[in-house]
């Protein structure tokens, strides 16, 4: 269950201007019921503005006197109240500087586990440019002695759904060498 935010001061308002008991507001607030005791006895944030859960839109007022009427009920955080999901953008992501040694390396194992990927797809799932990956294919890349194949998504540099999502999209793209052998093969035996 997701917390109220602030959940120190929504506690110390919630103390200071309801009847619900230490065991409501430790459940609501995901803290220890003694934090509360401590805060309604001024042990705990005795200088800290309390923060109005309704106010917030965390909770509304029929259900902090729904819990006040019933001390066994739980107080529950407001479905407006939760973060929106975070949305990944489409854009270039940024590579820590320790990683950026480990790309040539990337680039080589996906070069040889799977030639079908295009350029494109490489440069895209790794975060590379067209020249490093032909630098690396013709073995002219200016650390081509030391480049070891390894794979992209135990360097962190890809997750698994992102490389079976461009090795998947880039099989769906190329023909199926099989069936155009079965084609001539099916035009011999014809004739």
């Amino acid at each position: 269950m997701a917390a109220p935010l602030m959940p120190k001061a929504t506690a110390v308002w919630l103390v200071e201007n309801t009847a619900l008991t230490f065991d409501q507001i430790a459940d609501f607030c995901q803290l220890h019921p003694l934090e509360i005791q401590a805060i309604a006895d001024g042990e705990v944030a005795n200088q800290m503005q309390g923060l109005d859960p309704v106010a917030n839109g965390q909770t509304t007022a029929e259900e902090i006197e729904r819990c006040q009427a019933d001390p066994e009920a739980r107080l529950k955080l407001s479905p407006k109240a939760l973060p929106p999901q975070v949305v990944k953008h489409k854009g270039p992501r940024y590579t820590p500087i320790s990683k950026r040694q480990d790309k040539p390396d990337a680039i080589s194992f996906l070069l040889k586990s799977h030639p079908e990927l295009s350029d494109a797809q490489i440069s895209k799932l790794i975060g590379t440019t067209k020249p490093t990956i032909a630098a690396v294919r013709d073995r002219t890349h200016w650390n081509s002695p030391n480049i070891k194949p390894r794979h992209p998504v135990g360097l962190g540099l890809c997750t698994p759904e992102e490389l079976e999502r461009a090795i998947s999209q880039a099989r769906a793209r190329r023909p199926v060498q099989g069936d155009e052998h079965s084609d001539e093969e099916s035009e011999r035996l014809e004739t």
